[in-house]
């Protein structure tokens, strides 16, 4: 049997950044709900297995590259891992240059969506692509293609956004389209069903939280 974990929170990290998730971990998952348990979520090619939980460094290790390029597959790696592991209602996922600046916002987002009907399976702040474009964000990062075409959609800024169970199951069908994608928060609300992101959940993420700005590296 499977362990019950309704709210389980994933947070990406690399081997490069370990002191960014050290540091997240010194402050702000010091006091995360009970109701949540969270881990960094690395990938290792040469994984033996798909997945590996560190449960005492909360570490969840995918079989997927370590790159920025590789962060839709070790994002659909994640849910993969999740979901063949534990009894869950939601998956909440992070980056790990965040910085949690309300402290009541894992409550308070369990709480709704305990409570709420009908059912919320997919909610962030929403970004509204109403027609096709090609992505300059290989101006930030330059190891993305050049010609990268972005499709009309909506879907939720990689900053937080939380999937039910219902949409992991989903994303979890289409694997294959989502590891050949580029850019990860996109390639999640663009393969997801749009029945499924019919009752989408708008949330002003930058109110709970922000950038770190410096990092201690030990």
């Amino acid at each position: 049997m499977k362990p019950k974990q309704d709210f389980i929170l994933l947070i990406m990290n690399c081997q490069n950044y370990r002191y960014k998730a050290n540091h997240q971990k010194n402050t702000w998952l010091k006091s995360i709900t009970s109701k949540l348990i969270y881990y960094h979520v690395i990938g290792d090619p040469v994984l033996e297995k798909d997945f590996l939980f560190d449960n005492e460094e909360r570490i969840l290790w995918v079989k997927t590259r370590d790159d920025y390029n590789s962060l839709p597959k070790k994002v659909i790696a994640a849910c993969h891992a999740i979901n063949e592991t534990f009894d869950y209602k939601y998956i909440f996922k992070t980056d790990d240059d965040q910085n949690m600046v309300n402290s009541k916002f894992f409550d308070t987002i369990i709480n709704i969506l305990t409570v709420k009907t009908p059912q919320i399976h997919y909610g962030g702040h929403i970004v509204d692509v109403p027609f096709a474009y090609l992505s300059q964000y290989y101006r930030i990062h330059p190891e993305l293609p050049k010609h990268l075409p972005v499709y009309q959609t909506k879907y939720c800024n990689g900053r937080f956004y939380f999937l039910s169970k219902t949409a992991v199951l989903d994303l979890l069908s289409k694997k294959e389209k989502i590891m050949d994608e580029f850019l990860e928060d996109y390639a999640i609300g663009f393969n997801l069903d749009p029945l499924i992101k019919n009752n989408m959940m708008d949330l002003k993420t930058e109110n709970y939280f922000q950038d770190f700005q410096d990092y201690p590296q030990n």
